[in-house]
């Protein structure tokens, strides 16, 4: 009796986001929402153009006092972003007759950058991200899904906000991670801010790549090989192709562009390429570039999404 022909093994797939621009964008510009928060305060004798002007000095002047939001001298994301907001040179010079910052100022723009009040999902983020893994992948027989971003650590907050399962799993966590059997939408963070280096540092995709490691150990409780980790399929999305797409392929990465408004014409678009794997696509083009997060997914698993 002939015997079946065994099937090949899928390959294994890690991939990675951007987040500010791909995952998620500011509602409004960052200097107007400031100003709607501190006119709610009482701070209300300025326009929105001091406003911005105060906020863009303040932040080159924090950016060369405490590099890496105050993670390397010591402040940290939070005291960053007060001196930002009050100390240095936002607020202060819009008070009149010796104005007391209000106490509510601080705590407010915190929490809206810091949340969906901020900001706005890509559309239909939560669906889309949960299709990458779907439990019968026609691709892959593995798939971890990660962020690496230059940002500080206010980004997994932003993303529980839209109603993502996110794993605490970040770069520059001492301890282990326990084993668990628990789905995340995303199971890591690499944030320029606990890295130390900003995209298209290689050095920040490498940080993944060990990321990568850890969530293979607290998913099987084993230690990956070398060779295991070789195996698995890289791909890294994002909308700037300076950071995103030069730093991502500088460190073997494959690299998809995010290009919501059509500008790279000079990219291949990732629709107008048959359906095939991605080892294959990367095979014929160095980086390919989508109108949407949704349109990767779609290409990927073959199908259409439902829902938003």
């Amino acid at each position: 009796m002939q015997r079946p022909a065994l099937s090949k093994a899928k390959p294994n797939l890690l991939l990675c986001f951007d987040a500010f621009g791909t995952l998620f964008s500011p509602k409004d510009s960052v200097a107007h929402q400031y100003a709607e928060i501190a006119r709610e305060c009482g701070i209300s004798s300025f326009s929105d153009d001091e406003l911005q002007s105060n906020l863009l000095v303040a932040i080159k002047e924090e950016r060369k006092k405490n590099p890496n939001y105050g993670q390397a001298t010591g402040l940290g994301a939070t005291g960053w972003w007060t001196n930002v907001s009050i100390i240095q040179k936002t607020f202060k010079p819009l008070l009149q007759n010796n104005q007391a910052l209000p106490p509510t100022l601080v705590p407010k723009l915190m929490h809206r950058f810091s949340s969906n009040e901020g900001y706005t999902a890509e559309d239909g983020l939560v669906t889309t991200l949960r299709a990458f893994r779907q439990q019968r992948h026609p691709q892959f027989d593995n798939v971890v899904i990660g962020v690496v971003t230059n940002s500080d650590d206010r980004v997994p907050s932003i993303l529980s906000s839209f109603g993502l399962n996110v794993s605490p799993l970040r770069y520059g966590m001492t301890n282990e991670p326990a084993t668990t059997s628990e789905a995340y939408d995303i199971d890591f963070h690499c944030m320029s801010y606990d890295v130390g280096v900003e995209k298209p540092d290689k050095k920040i995709f490498n940080a993944a790549e060990l990321m990568l490691a850890r969530v293979m150990t607290s998913r099987s409780g084993k230690t990956p090989t070398a060779t295991e980790l070789e195996s698995w399929q890289k791909v890294y999305v994002g909308d700037e192709y300076a950071k995103d797409v030069v730093g991502s392929t500088r460190a073997g990465w494959n690299a998809v562009l995010l290009d919501v408004d059509g500008k790279a014409s000079d990219i291949t678009r990732l629709e107008e390429c048959r359906p095939r794997r991605l080892n294959e696509l990367f095979s014929d083009h160095a980086v390919v570039r989508v109108r949407s997060l949704r349109s990767l997914a779609e290409w990927m698993m073959g199908t259409e999404l439902g829902g938003k």
